[in-house]
C-alpha cells in the first residue's frame, strides 16, 4: 500500500504540479495543521506543494496519514493524501496567509473546491489559544454552471496517536450538540512521554456538524476509503478489533453528501486536534508536579472543549481573517513585499512550538526546541522567537519567562548565572546540579533584556521589582564576564566554542546597560549604567577593524581576517536605549552588502551557513538598502531554496540548501525572529 501511495504521488506531481500557482511565494513546506508542538502538520516540499496525491507530514517527516475523496456525479477523484485509487483532482492554486492555507482544486472541469486550512492565533485570548486543535473548511460550488452531485470525504490515520506503529490505538464515537467526533487514542498512555517526538498521551478528535448525509466509519484504510469510492458514503459503524496502528492502518472517516451544488458555494467544516488533561511534568515552586492544560481551566472535559472550538469557528474565521490583514498590512508598511511574504510564513511555526499550561491566574506558556534537541524552555531560542511575542500581545512575555525565574528563585539551580533551559519537552525538571548546557554569558544577557522588553511594553515594574535580586545576581556576572567574554558557547552552538566573541561581547554590556534602567525602574542604587558605558568604549576599540575597507566589527576581538553578524545590537534598539553609537549601525549596514552571498549574508567567517532569525535582527537596525538587501534575498530564498521542510533558520547562504555536514533545523519557534522590524518601539 505504501509504494503504491508512492507511485501514485508522483504521477500525481507530474499532472498536476504545473497547473498551480503560489501567492505570495512557493514556500519550503505548506502548514496545515500547525497549532502546538504534537499537532504539527505540513505538506512537504518534495511534493512540490501540491496537496493531492502527497501525505502530510508531523515536522519530523512522519507521515502522517490524512486522506481526502471527492465525489461529482459519482465520479471520485483525490484532493489531499496519496491512497491508491482514485485520481487526483487539479491544484489550481496554493495561497498562505499568517493562519490559513487555501487550496483552490478543479475538480474534472466540473466543480471547484476550495480547502483552507486554518490553524488561528488568538494573541490575547488565552481560552481559544489554549486548544491544540485546527480547522479544514470545504467548498465546493459548480464551475460549468451545471448541477452537479457532490461528496466530500476526510479521515485521519491513527498515525497521529503514536510515534511507534506498533501501539495499540483505541477508539469510540460520538454526538454532542449537534457535533459528531470520532476519537483515537493509545491504548497505553504514557504520560510526559514520546515516540519520535510524538505525544504518547492525549485523546485525538476529528469532528463535524451533523447534517443531513454526513455519514461516518471507523475501520482499516482500504476498507473505509473503499466503501467512499464505490458508495460515496460511509457505513456508520466502528471496527471492534482493537489494533496496532500499523495493522491493516485504521482510519477515522466522516463524509458529507452536499446534494446538488450549483454556482453557490456549499460549505463542510472539521475540527481535528489532541486533548491532554496534564500538558507539562515541571519544577517550580513547589518542586516537580504535572501542569494541567490551560484549556481544562475553560471547559469541563474532552467534548465540551471540542464541541466548543467546532462551533466557534465562524468567530475564528473572523478574527484569522483580521489578524492576517494586520500583520500583512503592518509587514507591507514597515518593508514591503518581500517583508510580508516572510512574516506571513512563520506566524504558525512559532506558535505551533508553544504549550499553554496552568491556569488563568497563574498562566504558563512552555516552549518546544524543535528539532535541534527538543530542549523546553531554551533562552536563546526563546529570545530570537521573542519579537512576535512583543509585537503582537507583550503579556505572553511574562507566561514564557515565568517558568525560568520560578525554576531558578526557588533554589533549584545551584549556578550564578542563568540557566540554559528546563529539560528536555515536556519535562522542565530544571538542573539541579547545575549540568544544563553552559552559554553563561548568552543566557544572563537575554533574560535581562527579555525581561525589560516586557516590563517597558506593559508597564509591569512589579514584575521588575519582584525579580530584581535574580536579575541583579546575573547582572553581576555581565559585570566579571561580558566585556572579555571566556572561550564558551554562544547561541550559535553548532559553530563551536570561541574566546573573545564579539557579538557576545555587545549583548552581555547591552544587558548591563538594560540592568541600568531595571534598577532606575525599581528604586534600586544603579551601579551598572556607568559600567556598561565603560565597557562599551573598550569594546569599540577591541571590535571593530578599523583598518579594513569598508570597516566593521570581527567575529573575535583581533582576529581581522574575521566577520560576522553583528545582530546583537538589536536589543539596542529593541530597548530603546539609544546606547550603541549610530556610527556603528552605519559602519555595519555599509559591510553586509560586500560580504552578501546569493541567498543571505553568511552568519560569520568560519562558514557560508546563515541563520534568518539573525539575519532579521541585523535588518532591523540596518539602513533602509541593506534591510531591504536581507529581507529580498530571504524572500528569494523562500520561493527557491531546495529545502523541503517546515521553514528552516539554518541554511547555506550560497547554495540556498540545508548545510552540508551541519544540523537540519526545521519547524523551530526561532522564526519568529522575523518580526524583529515589527516589534521595535513605533
Amino acid at each position: 500500500m505504501r509504494i503504491s501511495s508512492m507511485i501514485l504521488g508522483v504521477a500525481a506531481l507530474v499532472s498536476s504540479a504545473a497547473a498551480s500557482t503560489f501567492t505570495p511565494a512557493k514556500p519550503p513546506a505548506v502548514p496545515l495543521a500547525v497549532r502546538s508542538p504534537y499537532l504539527n502538520a505540513w505538506l512537504q516540499g518534495d511534493s512540490g506543494c501540491i496537496l493531492p496525491g502527497s501525505w502530510p507530514k508531523f515536522w519530523t517527516a512522519q507521515t502522517q496519514g490524512w486522506q481526502g475523496f471527492v465525489a461529482v456525479d459519482g465520479a471520485v477523484y483525490n484532493w489531499m493524501g496519496a491512497a491508491p485509487g482514485p485520481g487526483t483532482v487539479n491544484q489550481v492554486s496554493l495561497e498562505y496567509t499568517s493562519t490559513r492555507s487555501v487550496f483552490i482544486f478543479d475538480v474534472g472541469g466540473k466543480v471547484t473546491l476550495t480547502v483552507t486550512f486554518l490553524s488561528p492565533v488568538y494573541p490575547e485570548d488565552l481560552a481559544r489559544q489554549s486548544q491544540q486543535f485546527s480547522y479544514i473548511d470545504v467548498k465546493a460550488r459548480s464551475s460549468d454552471r451545471a448541477s452537479h452531485s457532490v461528496q466530500i470525504y476526510l479521515d485521519v490515520s491513527a498515525e497521529l496517536a503514536s510515534g511507534d506503529l506498533s501501539q495499540v490505538i483505541n477508539w469510540d464515537s460520538g454526538n454532542s450538540s449537534a457535533v459528531s467526533y470520532l476519537k483515537f487514542f493509545r491504548a497505553s498512555q504514557q504520560e510526559f512521554a514520546e515516540s519520535g517526538e510524538i505525544a504518547s498521551w492525549g485523546n485525538w478528535y476529528l469532528a463535524t456538524r451533523a447534517f443531513n448525509g454526513m455519514t461516518w466509519q471507523i475501520g482499516a484504510d482500504t476498507v473505509v476509503r473503499g466503501q467512499f469510492v464505490t458508495n460515496k458514503t460511509l457505513k456508520n459503524t466502528k471496527d471492534t478489533n482493537f489494533r496496532a496502528v500499523n495493522d491493516n492502518w485504521p482510519v477515522f472517516a466522516f463524509s458529507h453528501d452536499l446534494g446538488t451544488v450549483g454556482d453557490t458555494f456549499v460549505e463542510r467544516v472539521f475540527s481535528l486536534g489532541i486533548v491532554q488533561d496534564q500538558v507539562i511534568n515541571f519544577a517550580g515552586t513547589n518542586g516537580l508536579a504535572a501542569v494541567p492544560g490551560l484549556w481544562s481551566s475553560y471547559y469541563s472535559d474532552d467534548i465540551s472543549a471540542v464541541v466548543a472550538f467546532y462551533n466557534d469557528y465562524p468567530y475564528a474565521a473572523t478574527h484569522s481573517a483580521n489578524l492576517d490583514v494586520q500583520i500583512k498590512e503592518d509587514s507591507l508598511n514597515a518593508a514591503g513585499d518581500d517583508y510580508a511574504t516572510i512574516t506571513t510564513l512563520t506566524v504558525r511555526q512559532t506558535f505551533g512550538a508553544l504549550q499553554f499550561a496552568g491556569t488563568p491566574s497563574k498562566p504558563y506558556i512552555f516552549l518546544k526546541e524543535i528539532s535541534s534537541n527538543s530542549d523546553i524552555q531554551t533562552v536563546d531560542v526563546i529570545f530570537p522567537a521573542y519579537p512576535i511575542l512583543m509585537y503582537l500581545n507583550a503579556t505572553m512575555g511574562r507566561y514564557i519567562l515565568d517558568p525560568l525565574f520560578e525554576n531558578q528563585e526557588s533554589g533549584a539551580y545551584p549556578n550564578a548565572w542563568a540557566e540554559h533551559d528546563l529539560g528536555t519537552f515536556p519535562n522542565a525538571k530544571g538542573y539541579p546540579a547545575g549540568n544544563d548546557e553552559p552559554m553563561p554569558l548568552e543566557e544572563c544577557g537575554n533574560m535581562i533584556i527579555m525581561t525589560l522588553a516586557y516590563a517597558q511594553r506593559t508597564g509591569d515594574n512589579a514584575y521588575l521589582k519582584a525579580h530584581y535580586p535574580k536579575l541583579s545576581q546575573w547582572a553581576q556576572f555581565l559585570v566579571e564576564e561580558s566585556l572579555i567574554p571566556a572561550n564558551q558557547l554562544s547561541t550559535d552552538d553548532f559553530a563551536g566554542t570561541l574566546v573573545n566573541q564579539t557579538n557576545l561581547a555587545i549583548k552581555g554590556i547591552i544587558g548591563l546597560r538594560a540592568m541600568s534602567e531595571i534598577a532606575q525602574r525599581t528604586g534600586n542604587n544603579d551601579t551598572f549604567g556607568s559600567i556598561a558605558a565603560d565597557y562599551l568604549q573598550k569594546w569599540k576599540g577591541l571590535a571593530i577593524n578599523t583598518a579594513a575597507n569598508p570597516p566593521h566589527t570581527t567575529l573575535s576581538y583581533g582576529d581581522n581576517s574575521s566577520h560576522g553578524l553583528l545582530y546583537n545590537i538589536y536589543a539596542d534598539k529593541l530597548l530603546g536605549l539609544h546606547f550603541i553609537d549610530q556610527s556603528i549601525y552605519d559602519m555595519q549596514s555599509a559591510f553586509y552588502p560586500t560580504v552578501a552571498l546569493q541567498y543571505a549574508v553568511p552568519l560569520d567567517t568560519r562558514h557560508t551557513w546563515t541563520k534568518s532569525d539573525w539575519e532579521m535582527f541585523a535588518a532591523a537596525v540596518s539602513s533602509p538598502s541593506t534591510r531591504d538587501m536581507f529581507i529580498g534575498k530571504l524572500a528569494g530564498w523562500i520561493n527557491n531554496t531546495s529545502t523541503n521542510r517546515a521553514m528552516t533558520d539554518l541554511f547555506d547562504a550560497a547554495t540556498g540548501g540545508y548545510p552540508a555536514n551541519g544540523p537540519t533545523f526545521v519547524a523551530r519557534p526561532v522564526m519568529g525572529g522575523t518580526f524583529a522590524l515589527l516589534a521595535l518601539p513605533r
